[in-house]
C-alpha cells in the first residue's frame, strides 16, 4: 500500500464531469491496483477514487487511470509525504454474534428457550433448506426454532414454510423465531401464524452476565 500526501487538484471524466480545486489530500494506492483520494474528513468515504482493474500512468507530477472509458487526472503541486507499507496477506474480517454463532451457543443452552427444553438436532433438514435447530420443549412437543441476527418479515415466512413442510413428517410442530432485534412487523406476523419471538441476549448466552430472554 502506498500513502502519499500531496498538495493536489483531480479531474474525473467519464459519466460525468467532476473537479477538485487544489487543496491536501491524502492518495490511497491499494495493491489491488485501486487508487482513491481522501480529505481529513468523511469518514472511510473518498472524494473521488477508482477501482481495478485500470491503468495507472504517471508522467512529471500528473497521474492519469484510466478504466472502462473512465479517467481520473490527478495533478501534484506538491509531495508532503510518500510512503509504501507491504500488509501482507489479511486473514479477513471475523464477526462475533454472526447467526452461525448464535445457533452454536442458543444448540448449548436452548434451555434458554425454557424451562426442560432439549435439543434433537442442530441444521434439522427439509427439502428447502435446513432449520436451524429441533427441540422439544418440556411436554415433549417438537419445536422448530429458526435464528436470526435481526428479524424481519423474511424470517417469518421462512419459518413458517418450514412448520408447513416439517408438520408432515412430525405432526404438529410449534414455531420460534429467536433473535437479537425484531422489526415490529415481524412480531405482528409472527403472532398472526402461531409463531412465539424470543429476543435473544448474545452476552448472556456467551456466559457474560445473567439474564431472561423476553418473549412476545
Amino acid at each position: 500500500m502506498r500513502l502519499v500526501i500531496a498538495r493536489c487538484s483531480v479531474d474525473y471524466v467519464g459519466r460525468l464531469t467532476a473537479h477538485l480545486p487544489l487543496a491536501t489530500r491524502l492518495l490511497l494506492v491499494k495493491a489491488d491496483g485501486s487508487v482513491s483520494v481522501h480529505a481529513d474528513d468523511r469518514a472511510y468515504k473518498p472524494l473521488m477514487w477508482m477501482s481495478p482493474p485500470c491503468t495507472l500512468q504517471v508522467q512529471d507530477d500528473v497521474w492519469t487511470l484510466t478504466a472502462k472509458g473512465e479517467q481520473l487526472v490527478i495533478s501534484l503541486d506538491e509531495v508532503l509525504s510518500d510512503t509504501s507499507h507491504d500488509l501482507g496477506t489479511d486473514p479477513g474480517l471475523q464477526k462475533d454474534g454472526v447467526e452461525k454463532h448464535l445457533q452454536e451457543l442458543l444448540a448449548d443452552r436452548c434451555d434458554v428457550l425454557g424451562a426442560g427444553w432439549t435439543l434433537v438436532r442442530r441444521e434439522y433438514p427439509t427439502d428447502i433448506g435446513p432449520v436451524d435447530l429441533l427441540c422439544r420443549d418440556a411436554t415433549g412437543a417438537h419445536v422448530l426454532v429458526e435464528i436470526k441476527r435481526h428479524a424481519e418479515i423474511d424470517g417469518v415466512e421462512q419459518l413458517s414454510r418450514y412448520l408447513q413442510r416439517v408438520s408432515t413428517v412430525l405432526g404438529d410442530v410449534k414455531g420460534v423465531l429467536a433473535a437479537q432485534t425484531f422489526k415490529p412487523q415481524a412480531k405482528v406476523l409472527a403472532a398472526d401464524r402461531g409463531i412465539t419471538c424470543v429476543q435473544l441476549d448474545y452476552d448472556a448466552l456467551r456466559g457474560l452476565e445473567s439474564s431472561t430472554p423476553t418473549l412476545f
